[in-house]
């Protein structure tokens, strides 16, 4: 595996300033964590120099800043049906870690760019959102390393951020250069450049882009960008580039997801189908071993769904549902364990309001994701479909063992 380059480190004096298609722009780097950081870009913006603020911010992350209520207003069932809960229960560990270290040593990341969007609107300067949607980011990351490898990623990220109760020293430095999603991928950034490149090396490009398009467009005077620290190099590199490519086609490609490969999507089918001629093979040499098969695939499949559930603390009900329905959806790729288990779950502990407006504070710390009924729901429905999946896989080694091993 190619590592990947280390980020780099910000200047000692973290801004430039240069012209671009007659507007000046000067690029602020801050420390997501530093007071000082938050401070330099209220005196900035006072200053009256800028006429227009550009951030670090996509629309999703402005949002989650500018209007912290919007979880309360979630619809779960939507969550579930559309197949976010994963992207939902990440989001929601990445607040953790922050509420956490706000916490732990009164720091709140990104206090930089909330003084930036205080501090324009009380100015009357336009905001300028310039980082790329944190999904479209997540999805490339997601896309660009090896299908057998987004499963470990997904899990040991998540595992990562919810077991560290005490954030160390080391990792607030490393947020000092860059940003809370970066620092929370940085020990598989830095492992593999093909999570390297769209975390950090796009977003670079993509911010780059940003500033060129705004410049262009001719609206500003003086620009302020307040970016991430970690991000001042590989900004300025792009800025100073000599491309006639256009910032909107720069846009383009890296807000294009890239396609997934189709063979992947297969593998579900082909399991059942593998699945369903074992049931077939056995019926066919003794009906006995025919049942045995479909018996070892109920109890299996069953039993480690059951088990999913329980670890996620779910209703005795839940439990059963999820046990009933494993060996059904295991043959039904459409619709997953996990889906019919969390909805069962949410139907009979109704999430109330008050778990919803608490739902940031309780995921916090460990504890808090069993107590509250909204991330309870998306645990039941992480570790059911985590159950299915290994039943599937474990019933069809057992289905395998008895036709072809003697059993």
């Amino acid at each position: 595996m190619e590592p990947a380059a280390p980020a780099a480190r910000p200047p000692e004096d973290p801004r430039f300033t240069l012209e671009l298609d007659g507007t000046r722009v000067t690029v602020l780097g801050t420390a997501h964590v530093s007071r000082v950081s938050a401070e330099t870009v209220r005196e900035l913006v006072r200053s009256g120099t800028f006429d227009a603020v550009a951030v670090e911010l996509c629309p999703s992350r402005h949002d989650a800043l500018a209007d912290p209520g919007a979880l309360a207003r979630m619809d779960l069932f939507q969550v579930l049906r559309r197949g976010k809960a994963p992207m939902v229960t990440a989001s929601l560990a990445l607040g953790a870690y922050q509420q956490r270290m706000a916490e732990q040593f009164g720091i709140e990341p990104g206090a930089e760019m909330r003084a930036a969007l205080h501090e324009a609107q009380n100015a009357g300067l336009p905001v300028l959102l310039i980082d790329r949607e944190v999904g479209t980011t997540l999805r490339r990351c997601y896309r660009n390393i090896p299908w057998w490898r987004r499963m470990n990623l997904f899990t040991g990220l998540l595992a990562g951020i919810l077991t560290r109760e005490r954030i160390s020293e080391e990792e607030i430095e490393r947020l000092k250069g860059g940003d809370l999603l970066e620092s929370t991928f940085d020990q598989f950034a830095q492992e593999s450049r093909a999570l390297y490149d769209p975390l950090i090396r796009e977003r670079d490009r993509y911010m780059a882009a940003r500033i060129r398009q705004e410049a262009a467009a001719g609206g500003h005077r003086h620009l302020l960008a307040v970016v991430g620290a970690g991000h001042l190099a590989g900004i300025r590199e792009a800025l100073e580039a000599d491309t006639a490519e256009p910032p909107a086609q720069v846009i383009r490609e890296l807000d294009q997801e890239p396609p997934p490969a189709r063979w992947p999507r297969a593998i579900p089918w082909l399991i059942v189908a593998l699945i369903l001629a074992g049931f077939v093979l056995g019926f066919s040499r003794n009906p006995q071993l025919g049942w045995q098969l479909v018996a070892d695939w109920v109890l299996i499949n069953g039993l480690l769904t059951g088990l999913g559930a329980i670890l996620a603390a779910a209703h005795p009900v839940t439990v059963v549902t999820a046990a009933l329905a494993a060996p059904l959806t295991s043959l039904n790729p459409t619709i997953g364990a996990g889906f019919v288990a969390a909805a069962a779950e949410a139907w009979l502990r109704k999430p109330t309001v008050g778990d919803f407006s608490q739902l940031r504070r309780d995921t916090a710390h460990l504890r808090g994701w069993w107590r509250n009924r909204v991330s309870r729901v998306l645990l039941v429905f992480l570790f059911s479909t985590l159950g299915s999946a290994l039943g599937t896989y474990a019933a069809g080694f057992r289905i395998a063992g008895r036709l072809f091993g003697g059993d």
